[in-house]
């Protein structure tokens, strides 16, 4: 994947009027996952997204109101959004209007289950464990889309 493109973020976030804190980030593992998953976004369909805590590394766990760029899998700022709400849980614990919420494959749990148990899989190289992973559950708003 390209690198995030971190002076056109900057632009981007100037150009969008909005103040505070903002990160930068892209979804996925791969610039063709990160341009779906934007596209949902885009498209309305996507409004909440998880992550692995340990995923975070060093680096804070997002808070609730903060902002994040969402570049392109070229590195390109798209989207602004601002995080709404949080809940730390077990990887099991996924609910039916998370997995709908999130937008991604047929928004059922089974489905969401059977996406991120791959995808979380793939990311850790195989060294995932459902049973004791601590997942981020993270919905969001959008805060500013170019036209």
């Amino acid at each position: 994947m390209s690198p995030l493109d971190m002076t056109a973020a900057a632009a981007f976030w100037k150009s969008s009027g909005l103040t505070g804190d903002y990160t930068v980030e892209r979804f996925g593992d791969n610039a063709a996952l990160a341009d779906e998953l934007l596209e949902l976004v885009i498209s309305g369909r996507k409004r909440a997204t998880a992550s692995l805590v340990r995923q975070f590394g060093d680096e804070p766990l997002p808070r609730i109101g903060v902002h994040w760029i969402v570049c392109d899998g070229a590195g390109r700022p798209r989207v602004i959004l601002r995080t709404v709400s949080l809940r730390l849980g077990p990887f099991l614990s996924v609910t039916d209007d998370f997995a709908h919420a999130e937008g991604e494959n047929d928004r059922t749990r089974d489905g969401w289950l059977a996406a991120h148990r791959a995808y979380f899989t793939r990311v850790c190289e195989g060294a995932f464990d459902e049973d004791r992973e601590e997942v981020l559950f993270e919905r969001f708003e959008v805060a500013h889309l170019p036209a």
